[in-house]
């Protein structure tokens, strides 16, 4: 179990009270262009992925990069599914923002989506959420060294 930050902003908080609720997401069987569009409109480089309400995967602006347009894929007729990251790191929403602040800096990623305990998408929080809405730039400062931290290639 996760401590909590003496003398921090995160003191007792739980991610629902810092996520940003009812993101946008697409769904499998959507088409990368249609991903790409909607990243552009929302100014964001990831989407969750939903069958319903319920989390699949994520699709970054870097898997359609690498796993569409690099690899030859036409991103009209490309589905969702084809180029999204299916073993997604999550958080439910009653965890506490220190947990996802660990879960982000152990494996490397700036936006974690947030589930319910039926497993359906309610939210979405970002390094910036956790720094703005909790006030505790220290502890995210450490979340985004071990996030920025370069990692191995894989082989």
């Amino acid at each position: 179990m996760a401590t909590q930050t003496q003398g921090s902003g995160t003191q007792g908080r739980v991610l629902r009270d810092v996520m940003t609720a009812q993101p946008a997401f697409v769904s499998p069987d959507e088409t990368i262009q249609r991903a790409a569009e909607l990243m552009g409109q929302l100014d964001v480089g990831a989407l969750p992925v939903c069958d319903g309400r319920r989390l699949t995967g994520m699709v970054t602006d870097r898997d359609i990069t690498v796993r569409c347009v690099a690899a030859g894929g036409d991103p009209k007729s490309t589905k969702v599914t084809e180029a999204m990251t299916q073993d997604v790191q999550w958080c439910s929403d009653d965890e506490s923002v220190e947990a996802a602040r660990e879960k982000m800096a152990a494996h490397q990623i700036r936006r974690l989506p947030v589930i319910d305990k039926d497993h359906h998408l309610v939210g979405v929080v970002s390094l910036g959420d956790l720094a703005v809405k909790t006030g505790d730039t220290g502890g995210t400062g450490e979340a985004l060294e071990g996030v920025s931290q370069p990692a191995q290639p894989a082989r």
